[in-house]
């Protein structure tokens, strides 16, 4: 008994001392590469994306899209490779897993074309700078807020919260709301019986207000004001207003106008009619 004891604590010694220091090593080593090539793809990054006709804002959004794909690609192979060191050291043969994979492979070639058709699409997208991470998209009728992008699928966030994770292949039209600058496009009714003119007037004043505003000047990118008689509506008068604002903004400068337009137009005397309908009785 003891004999068997001394062989088995000399063996386990012996692997230890031989095949547990190379493990240590092989995942030391593995977490050592997985983070300094996050590290060196983040500056090569920075250094090819040059800064051109979009805005430093823009850029780093690229920038960021481009050092997250490429380390999740880069941590994936880190570890494979490691997984395959990791297997050799406990004494399991690779070449037949790698010839049991090559043919479960081939006999899943047509399950795994959605596959391939999510990476070629996700490649295309990242190439094309159709949208990156922290730009606002909508994928046919799937809004949201871009939180992860990776090569086979992009995650959105929507305003209730929703997480949505949408394949690339299953994408057909992109609707990017928040590239270069977005813009706010509201139609007011007014009363037939306003006067156009003094309307006009108090609406650019408005926006004029709106755009030298400490608070709202660094978002807005054009003065928000009227732009044409939209439309004459049963009830009202339909008018356009559009101004210019930084990406992602027109929403919280679009809430801002309606609320000083609203307070302007009660001091004013301009109504914004509801549905109303006029009915004539015949004598």
């Amino acid at each position: 008994m003891n004999d068997l004891y001394t062989a088995f604590y000399a063996y386990s010694y012996e692997w230890i001392t031989d095949h547990g220091v190379r493990i240590l090593f092989i995942l030391v080593l593995t977490f050592l590469v997985q983070h300094f090539s996050g590290r060196l793809i983040a500056r090569l990054v920075r250094r090819l994306v040059k800064q051109g006709a979009h805005s430093k804002e823009a850029e780093e959004k690229r920038e960021n899209t481009l050092t997250q794909v490429l380390s999740g690609g880069v941590s994936i192979l880190v570890w494979i490779i490691a997984l395959m060191m990791l297997l050799s050291e406990f004494g399991i043969a690779i070449g037949p897993i790698l010839a049991a994979a090559g043919v479960a492979g081939l006999a899943l070639g047509f399950g795994g074309q959605y596959l391939i058709r999510d990476l070629i699409s996700g490649i295309f997208i990242i190439l094309e700078n159709q949208y990156r991470t922290g730009d606002v998209v909508c994928f046919d009728s799937t809004c949201g807020l871009v939180e992860h992008l990776s090569l086979r699928m992009t995650t959105l966030r929507d305003l209730d919260g929703t997480v949505h994770h949408v394949p690339h292949g299953e994408i057909h039209t992109v609707s990017n709301l928040s590239k270069g600058f977005s813009r706010v496009n509201l139609n007011i009714g007014i009363g037939y019986s306003s006067d156009l003119e003094h309307v006009i007037q108090v609406v650019n004043r408005v926006g004029k207000e709106l755009a030298e505003d400490p608070v709202w000047k660094d978002q807005i990118l054009k003065t928000p004001e009227f732009l044409r008689v939209d439309e004459f509506a049963d009830s009202a008068i339909i008018i356009k207003i559009l101004g210019d604002t930084l990406p992602i903004k027109q929403w919280d400068v679009a809430g801002e106008l309606r609320k000083r337009l609203k307070i302007a137009f009660d001091v004013e005397g301009i109504e914004i009619p509801f549905p109303q309908r006029v009915t004539h009785i015949a004598k």
